[in-house]
């Protein structure tokens, strides 16, 4: 009788689901979405073929280069990874991928999706999604989060580059629009983090990471993430005033703006672990919500 597949070591198609999940495909799926709603508001009424052939290259050419810097995040806090519950389970935490294969799987992602971005979209857009890289990998991930409790606050200009880059990557230029849609990604970064971070406070702590909650207490940090929550409000209502969406993004805008508000002030006066997981899963569909809301918007008017 042959021995059993384990015995002789991973399966190929384990070790491709391993690389697979160093990219945090959810993640990375959120970050693809709201490119693309950067891409269609850039573009007036119905898309044309060289539009949606464009527009397909730079989803893909943007999926790469935001998964290189996600499998580069999991190998610089693999350790960070390996003492949090909610990330134990990386393969680079599990040592089941080396620190060598993590690192080239990271570079070939990045030059991949950079030399489709600037010989099939635009340099404009190539340059903006390596800096976005180099601001998540390196920014963020190495500087900022294990110095400063505002790492998500500085680090959160990384996080809103998608619809910029959806919409350079079919105008060849970044335009006022494009800037509403990254301050509103910027300031829903914060209270979204934030939230996650009051029931793992635990986690950070053990793993030395100086997240709010970690820093300044519990208290402190509910106050700032129903403040937040009161800008994000303001900003949400930017595409109605300047005139890129209409009545239905403003309905839908408001809403969910409430919708999240009120979570957040729950929180702030009466904490549970279970509010806060419910406030952060809200803030992943208020954001879902008013982007897909933009984008019936903009086809309907």
């Amino acid at each position: 009788m042959s021995a059993p597949a384990s015995v002789h070591g991973p399966t190929t198609a384990s070790v491709l689901r391993q690389f697979y999940a160093l990219t945090k495909p959810r993640v990375v799926q959120l970050i693809v979405f709201c490119a693309l709603i950067g891409m269609v508001l850039a573009v007036p009424g119905v898309p044309t073929l060289g539009d949606l052939q464009q527009g397909a290259l730079a989803c893909l050419g943007i999926w790469l280069v935001a998964g290189a810097a996600a499998a580069f995040n999991c190998l610089v806090e693999k350790g960070i990874d390996a003492k949090m519950k909610r990330t134990a389970w990386r393969p680079t935490a599990r040592g089941q991928l080396s620190d060598r294969q993590a690192l080239i799987f990271s570079a070939a992602l990045c030059a991949i999706g950079s030399a489709l971005l600037w010989f099939t979209v635009n340099p404009l857009t190539m340059w903006l999604t390596f800096a976005t890289f180099v601001g998540y990998a390196v920014v963020y991930t190495v500087i900022l989060k294990p110095l400063t409790p505002q790492n998500i606050v500085i680090g959160g200009a990384s996080g809103a580059m998608p619809p910029v880059l959806g919409w350079a990557a079919m105008t060849g230029e970044v335009g006022p629009e494009a800037l509403i849609l990254f301050l509103i990604i910027f300031l829903w970064t914060p209270p979204h983090f934030w939230a996650l971070a009051l029931y793992r406070v635990e986690d950070y702590r053990k793993a030395g990471l100086p997240m709010l909650p970690v820093t300044h207490g519990n208290e402190f940090t509910r106050l700032q993430v129903l403040l937040y929550t009161f800008i994000l409000f303001a900003a949400c209502l930017m595409p109605f005033i300047y005139g890129m969406s209409g009545w239905l993004y403003l309905a839908v805008a408001i809403g969910v703006s409430i919708g999240f508000t009120g979570y957040a002030f729950a929180l702030w006066r009466n904490y549970s672990d279970a509010l806060a997981r419910k406030t952060f899963r809200f803030s992943l569909i208020h954001l879902s919500v008013l982007f897909a809301a933009l984008l019936v918007d903009h086809y309907l008017r």
